[in-house]
């Protein structure tokens, strides 16, 4: 049986409360995929190279949006990044694109310990997002 959309929205709209609220960290949020066991330090932090994911979330005036992050990591720097949006508001789906189109010249190339972003593209909001993911990304790709 399929989910109703109101209850897949509740849902959503809930696991992104707690995230936002930092009372539970989301389950399966993080994945190391290709791991290598050599890794890189970058600052204070170690990372092993592979590609990783995490899903961040951030309130807008209207309602709380989600984001889902993929980092490629190759000696503690990122070398590719990817960022996925489901927004439940027109106005959110606009500033994601924009953020989306903007993110991977504001990151790729940089280390992931020097990543925090504050305005991409002209979105504020989805950088919130972001930054939460990262910071999942950071303890997982930790050695």
């Amino acid at each position: 049986m399929t989910p109703s959309a109101s209850s897949v929205r509740a849902a959503r709209l809930g696991a992104a409360l707690a995230g936002t609220a930092g009372v539970l960290v989301l389950a399966g949020c993080g994945s190391a995929d290709a791991a290598s066991s050599a890794g890189t330090t970058t600052g204070d932090a170690s990372y092993a190279d592979g590609t990783y994911e995490a899903s961040g979330s951030y309130a807008t005036p209207e309602s709380v949006e989600s984001i889902d992050v993929t980092v490629e990591l190759t000696d503690g720097m990122i070398s590719a990044v990817e960022v996925v949006g489901d927004p439940t508001r027109p106005e959110s789906e606009r500033y994601q694109e924009r953020f989306i189109g903007g993110i991977s010249d504001e990151v790729v190339g940089k280390s992931l310990d020097d990543i925090s972003v504050s305005r991409v593209a002209g979105s504020s909001l989805t950088s919130g997002g972001f930054n939460e993911a990262i910071e999942q990304i950071k303890s997982d790709a930790r050695q």
